[in-house]
């Protein structure tokens, strides 16, 4: 398999991430944890917690759609890694007992970032400073 279709593969998956986490779990609530994080960390009522729920499930959703379109790549791969680990590093303090797998949810966020960092930095082998122009 070429690096290319590789790349296309992960690219698909990293944003089906996205689109999975936001639509499914945040916009349709079928994963109400999701909230309960929301409302435990930023000490929310219930309907603050639902909306900004909601925000973030959109945003999730838009980033799957930025992912999609490959619009400034790199940018949008350090904007990922940045927010995946900001926001496992929070959860690892703050709820852990929220979490699916507990504090063992940061190891599958690493992972989800090396893919993040592999898929655009290795695969995608462009000069650093062509998003510029």
């Amino acid at each position: 398999m070429t690096k290319l279709k590789v790349r296309k593969i992960l690219t698909y998956c990293i944003a089906t991430v996205w689109i999975t986490n936001g639509l499914f779990c945040k916009i349709l609530n079928l994963v109400p944890r999701h909230e309960q994080i929301v409302q435990e960390i930023l000490k929310l009522d219930g309907y603050s917690s639902s909306l900004l729920t909601l925000l973030i499930g959109f945003s999730e959703v838009i980033m799957a759609i930025w992912i999609l379109l490959q619009y400034k790549s790199r940018f949008n791969a350090v904007l990922q890694m940045v927010i995946v680990a900001s926001m496992n590093i929070i959860e690892f303090f703050s709820v852990p007992n929220l979490l699916l797998w507990g504090k063992l949810n940061s190891l599958f966020a690493f992972a989800f970032i090396l893919i993040v960092y592999f898929n655009e930095f290795y695969l995608n082998k462009k000069p650093l400073l062509s998003e510029i122009n």
